[in-house]
């Protein structure tokens, strides 16, 4: 039993410290503009976090992957990035977005539209780091 209280104590060190490094991330700005290498790498953590999310089997799984997600695009605002999430109906922007599908309609209002966003994308220093995945409307 002493052996196993003492495995406990040191992955709750372990945790702390994680934590105390994450709110640091957070707090702190680089001073001489984004890490775009480190932002690169907590979008694509993001991203992985929002694929499990979406497909969890249980509400609890889809909860903490969710809560993951959300530090992670904190921490990606916190260091000077920022989220690319066009909204159905905005009208697409290849600076900033990748159609990576195309939707049909015969709405020619809805042309050139983003139908839905597949995977956000990131700025960094008000330039595009990775486009935002999405579908677009198309008129025929």
């Amino acid at each position: 039993m002493r052996e196993l209280a003492d495995k406990i104590d040191d992955v709750t060190r372990l945790l702390t410290r994680q934590a105390a490094a994450i709110a640091a991330l957070t707090d702190a700005r680089a001073a001489t503009g984004p890490d775009v290498p480190l932002l690169v790498d907590l979008h694509a953590l993001l991203r992985d976090s929002l694929a499990c999310a979406a497909t969890a089997r249980s509400r609890r799984e889809r909860a903490a992957f969710t809560a993951v997600a959300a530090g992670l695009e904190r921490l990606v605002v916190g260091r000077g990035g920022a989220l690319v999430t066009p909204a159905p109906g905005e009208a697409f922007r290849g600076t900033q977005m990748e159609a990576v599908e195309v939707v049909p309609t015969d709405d020619p209002a809805q042309d050139r539209t983003v139908a839905r966003l597949l995977e956000p994308g990131l700025d960094a220093a008000g330039r595009s780091v990775r486009p935002a995945r999405v579908a677009v409307f198309r008129a025929r």
